[in-house]
């Protein structure tokens, strides 16, 4: 068993203010450090080269407060902003194979990320612009995206990838939800974005709203399906044709989930069958891109998220409501065990 944590950011300010206080505290963490190693050579980093006025251009057409973040990122690593945009833009980049599981309710969206613990970054950030954009709490990837959360209107979203082949220039998963998760109010809303943004990857995007609305949106770079599902995993219901050769462990997570359904009759029921080791969904197999690394539930109508590192556990239980009244949270770190020897990516020295 490995001890793992998640470092908790709260911050509340423009985009400018929260970029730059991102790279003060990435300059005393192991993350970039890190991941220069897991990128590797330079001819590797061929994969990740972007035109930096591409970005620009696609970023102030969807999130404009979002490229003053990538400037305080910037400015405060002392970067130029070509490699700044390639590092943390979230426009084409490319994503490593993962798992994933979500459950949905009228009440609440329970979901388990599930991915290699060295690309988890261990950030769970809580952010207030006073900018523009709403409010936003969940786990971050690639520093300026979110791996799922819940934002001040009580949209929630969690997204599954599908498939890595046939992409195309787009944004990735991360960039996407952090964009949904900031300017949109509700499902529709959220519906309206991902049809016109780009896709670089076929993933599914999991909504729900304080009307107790949930809906799949199945994205690829090509095309756009859309329903109402309360399980989603790894494949496609509708853009069959999109989905990857071997469906065998997303239907089996998915098929798990519909057995236990009758019996998941409250929001803490449910994830105790997300994240039991015993109940067939949550995963250990961290070697190959798809253990579970967090349980994250969110609750719209509470305005509540809950979080675990690793199977079996309680989860804790953060009361957004009350932070965006201005109630800073106490704790600086969320704590937990995987099955496996490998740590984050902000752990130690790789």
């Amino acid at each position: 068993m490995k001890s793992v944590f998640s470092e908790i950011i709260q911050f509340r300010g423009n985009h400018y203010d929260f970029g730059y206080r991102q790279g003060e505290l990435l300059k005393d963490s192991l993350i970039l450090q890190n991941r220069k190693k897991q990128w590797g050579s330079k001819s590797k980093l061929r994969n990740f080269i972007t035109d930096e006025m591409v970005v620009k251009r696609i970023i102030l057409q969807f999130a404009p407060r979002i490229w003053d973040e990538l400037n305080g990122l910037a400015d405060s690593l002392k970067m130029e902003m070509a490699d700044a945009v390639r590092e943390f833009g979230g426009y084409y980049l490319e994503y490593g194979k993962s798992g994933c599981s979500i459950f949905t309710d009228t009440d609440y969206m329970i979901r388990n990320y599930d991915n290699d613990p060295l690309s988890y970054e261990g950030r769970y950030v809580l952010y207030q612009p006073t900018d523009q954009g709403y409010a936003v709490i969940g786990p971050s990837m690639q520093i300026t995206g979110r791996t799922d959360g819940i934002n001040e209107k009580g949209l929630a979203m969690g997204y599954n990838l599908v498939n890595r082949v046939r992409s195309d220039d787009g944004f990735i998963c991360n960039m996407i939800g952090r964009i949904i998760l900031e300017n949109c109010a509700n499902v529709d809303q959220a519906i309206s974005l991902l049809k016109e943004i780009p896709h670089r990857r076929s993933f599914n995007y999991v909504l729900l709203d304080q009307r107790g609305k949930s809906i799949v949106v199945e994205a690829s770079s090509r095309e756009i399906a859309i329903h109402q599902a309360n399980f989603c995993t790894n494949h496609f219901n509708e853009l069959k044709h999109e989905n990857r050769f071997r469906l065998d462990d997303s239907l089996q997570r998915l098929q798990a989930m519909e057995r236990q359904e009758s019996s998941t009759t409250d929001p803490y029921k449910a994830f105790r069958m997300m994240n039991d080791t015993d109940k067939g969904v949550f995963s250990k197999k961290y070697g190959a891109w798809a253990g579970t690394i967090h349980t994250a539930a969110y609750l719209p109508k509470e305005m509540k998220a809950w979080l675990a590192l690793g199977g079996d556990k309680l989860p804790l239980i953060f009361d957004f409501d009350q932070w965006l009244k201005g109630e800073n949270i106490n704790i600086t770190r969320i704590k937990g065990e995987l099955d496996t020897n490998l740590p984050f990516v902000n752990m130690e020295e790789i």
